[in-house]
């Protein structure tokens, strides 16, 4: 049996990130961009994580998210805060800039969700999202 999955998830995730560009573009959003929409999202559900934590729950390589971090430091939207724990390490922190931009996120993301799921029951999305998450 040959199958297809990897090809197919990598199609969607391509086309959802260009839908998710698209419709920040479209409502003037620019404080922040797909990739960094990422870490922000991780943020907004758990706040105050170590770089080695967003790597694991946003996928995103470590050089590549240093480099993303710099900027959104830059950017104002988060700040890096020695760990009283352990000294070596770094964590990241939303600034209060960023904390405002996530009803904007969730807005564009409910959007891109609609155009995602058009044509889906809201029980084959939730069957599709519980495969996904088996993967």
């Amino acid at each position: 049996m040959k199958t297809v999955g990897g090809f197919l998830l990598s199609q969607i995730r391509q086309r959802a990130s260009r839908s998710f560009e698209k419709i920040l573009k479209t409502k003037g959003i620019d404080a922040f961009n797909g990739p960094q929409g990422r870490i922000l999202y991780v943020l907004w559900e758990q706040e105050d994580l170590s770089i080695t934590e967003i790597v694991r729950l946003t996928s995103l390589a470590n050089t590549t998210l240093t480099g993303m971090l710099d900027r959104m430091e830059e950017q104002g939207l988060v700040v890096r805060v020695p760990d009283q724990h352990n000294r070596r390490q770094i964590r990241i922190r939303l600034t209060d800039k960023a904390r405002s931009l996530q009803a904007a996120y969730d807005e564009v993301s409910e959007e891109n969700n609609a155009i995602f799921y058009a044509g889906f029951t809201e029980s084959e999305i939730l069957q599709f999202e519980n495969k996904l998450r088996r993967i």
